[in-house]
């Protein structure tokens, strides 16, 4: 390779892996902010952000941010804007890993917007969806879309499909790429341990669009 024709492999990667996992999310803070960890030195706090649906339905998500990002912590009804990615990690639990989700936050700042809560991710298919037809006749497929990221790290986000977007993602195999378009929303169900019930809270993307790498356009619900 001559002086005459850099290399922009690098800034390409680095560019795709950006757009790669792109969220922004408006709501109202619920509760008190919490410290998380940190890394080198560096806090991070956890809190989580009521955001509604159209249909009102409020969608409670965990948000992380850096301190360097934002030295005052967030108050408890503030109204904010955020954008950032999805991220996920494996938390010790009993013995067992789980997947744990959060909002990572890059940019945050106070908004008077209404409530907003969108994402786009690029990525790949981990293992065959589960596909199923409810008793009122509802296509619903689930799926673990793994997304990569910097230094060869990736996120493994669990997405639901609907109607004929989940007929779709059911008869893809293993590694297909994808690029979808939905909301992250949460969900409480009952976990039944040996002597009692516990109630939980799951975090998955809704998909509302979903296209193969080489289509310019998706399959729509």
């Amino acid at each position: 390779m001559t002086k005459e024709q850099p290399d922009f492999t690098c800034a390409k990667k680095a560019e795709a892996i950006l757009t790669s996992n792109q969220m922004l999310l408006r709501g109202k803070v619920q509760g008190e902010c919490q410290w998380s960890h940190s890394v080198y030195g560096e806090p991070f706090y956890r809190f989580f952000l009521e955001s509604n649906r159209l249909s009102g339905t409020p969608d409670v998500l965990p948000v992380l941010f850096s301190k360097r990002l934002r030295p005052q912590l967030v108050q408890p009804g503030e109204q904010l804007q955020i954008q950032g990615q999805l991220r996920s990690w494996n938390q010790q639990q009993a013995g067992k890993n789980h997947l744990v989700l959060s909002v990572f936050a890059k940019a945050m700042a106070p908004t008077e917007q209404e409530d907003e809560n969108a994402m786009t991710l690029h990525g790949y298919l981990c293992k065959p969806a589960i596909y199923r037809v409810t008793p009122f006749g509802r296509e619903i497929a689930d799926a673990l879309l793994a997304v990569h990221r910097s230094y060869g790290k990736s996120d493994y986000i669990p997405c639901i499909f609907w109607g004929r977007n989940a007929g779709f993602v059911a008869s893809l195999s293993v590694g297909t790429p994808l690029w979808i378009q939905g909301r992250l929303q949460s969900r409480t169900y009952e976990k039944q341990l040996e002597e009692r019930k516990e109630t939980r809270v799951a975090y998955e993307v809704s998909v509302s669009q979903v296209h193969l790498e080489t289509e310019k356009n998706g399959a729509q619900a």
